[in-house]
């Protein structure tokens, strides 16, 4: 199946980052979200990132034009009717994401993929709920969408052949790495990330050593461009703690659990760079 239309539910860092992804690379986007100051936000976005992209000669100054005239922005979801691929890039909240599919899976036309951008949420239980779970799959973009190039496509139980190549050729299409996993909590990356943060967050905690040490040492000993504590405080600490939240859950494992401060940052809404205040102050 050749996809040549995108619909993406969700106008927030990752459905914007999606949307632009498809855009660059020639796809016409659809970006939906239930306010018109949510998709005027996303749109704002997308022209932000690729301005930044022009200055640094990334793309010329005609590409960035045409790449967001591609990106129709629209509170209606009817919108979405003619995609062939339509992702879900709302909050990582279950409840939420089975109620857009449904509503999706209402209006898409006979041959549609659905996907969702979940980072941790089961593709099985999701494509549960749809008329055709064989044409769901999971497309997890990693944050920001337009410079990072991995795609992991997650293969629920039910996921069939021709979706995963589809998807997978779509990906690449889009400059994108794609690796397939199995469906598992977390999947593959953040199975293996977010207990290294959530660990992090347990050693700032007792007070082994300060944020700023402990990420100097990741980053100095280990090699890696970002501290845990930065990384979090970019992904969300929200987000972070819904991940978390979901392996303790589903693995009933004790190592899984949230670290107590990841629950009170949250709680004071200290959820990272989006709040001007995490680990660090922004």
């Amino acid at each position: 199946m050749q996809i040549e239309r995108v619909g993406v539910v969700g106008a927030g860092t990752m459905g914007s980052g999606i949307a632009q992804a498809c855009a660059v690379a020639g796809v016409d986007v659809v970006m939906v979200d239930v306010a018109q100051t949510a998709v005027d936000r996303g749109r704002a976005a997308i022209d932000g990132s690729l301005e930044r992209l022009a200055k640094k000669d990334k793309i010329t100054a005609d590409a960035r034009i045409a790449a967001l005239a591609r990106v129709r922005g629209t509170t209606a979801y009817e919108d979405l009717a003619r995609s062939d691929l339509i992702v879900e890039a709302a909050t990582e909240n279950l409840e939420l994401k089975l109620r857009i599919l449904r509503d999706v899976d209402a209006l898409a036309h006979e041959r549609a993929i659905l996907a969702s951008n979940t980072s941790s949420i089961s593709i099985t239980a999701l494509a549960a709920v749809l008329r055709k779970p064989e044409r769901f799959v999971g497309m997890h973009f990693f944050n920001p969408v337009p410079m990072m190039a991995l795609v992991e496509l997650i293969r629920g139980l039910q996921t069939s052949d021709e979706t995963l190549r589809a998807v997978h050729a779509f990906a690449e299409r889009i400059g994108k790495t794609p690796i397939v996993v199995k469906n598992s909590p977390g999947f593959v990356v953040n199975r293996i990330l977010c207990p290294m943060i959530n660990e992090a967050i347990f050693a700032l905690a007792e007070g082994l050593a300060s944020a700023e040490d402990i990420d100097n040492g990741m980053r100095l000993g280990c090699n890696h461009p970002i501290g845990p504590l930065a990384l979090a405080d970019m992904i969300g600490l929200d987000v972070m703690l819904a991940v978390m939240n979901v392996f303790y859950s589903d693995f009933n494992d004790p190592k899984y659990r949230p670290a107590p401060l990841l629950k009170e940052m949250v709680a004071a809404g200290y959820l990272g760079r989006k709040a001007k205040r995490g680990f660090y102050r922004y």
